[in-house]
């Protein structure tokens, strides 16, 4: 994938997050939807990945710069997501989402990358049995990933 290509679908992310929030108000809750709702481990590991970011952060102040945006952007995904479920399901609103665990190593910046890579393949992996008002969120966060995981290299 170019450069300008993967710039190109950075661009596209807020716009994505907006349209999919846009949409998401319009539609009506699923009926029949069985098992857990699949954006509640997007916003999990959104929240995992910010941790990570923060815990690089700490430990190698020196990828603050490159780190934070990241770290920003994996917040608002998990902001975003939480809200999309809690959308369709208002009894979510009171649950209090689980703090990720702590790294067990001082995290590196290939380590980063590795969790945004399995997190832009967990986010594609659900688009195709989402719902047309939630795409455009997923596929907005799923762009973000795949957009960090490539500048980061």
């Amino acid at each position: 994938m170019s450069r300008r290509r993967l710039l190109g679908l950075a661009l596209l992310v807020p716009t994505g997050l907006a349209l999919g929030g846009t949409l998401s108000a319009c539609s009506t809750p699923a009926t029949g939807d069985v098992g857990p709702d699949p954006l509640i481990a997007l916003a999990d590991q959104a929240r995992a990945d910010a941790a990570l970011a923060a815990t690089a952060i700490a430990a190698t102040p020196a990828l603050a710069a490159r780190l934070e945006p990241l770290r920003a952007a994996r917040a608002e995904h998990a902001a975003a997501l939480d809200a999309e479920v809690i959308r369709l399901d208002r009894a979510r609103a009171s649950a209090v989402p689980a703090a990720p665990p702590a790294p067990a190593s001082r995290p590196t910046l290939a380590a980063v990358r590795n969790a945004l890579a399995a997190s832009a393949r967990g986010a594609e992996g659900v688009i195709g049995t989402l719902p047309v008002d939630r795409v455009g969120l997923v596929a907005s966060v799923a762009a973000c990933c795949t957009t960090y995981v490539a500048v980061l290299e």
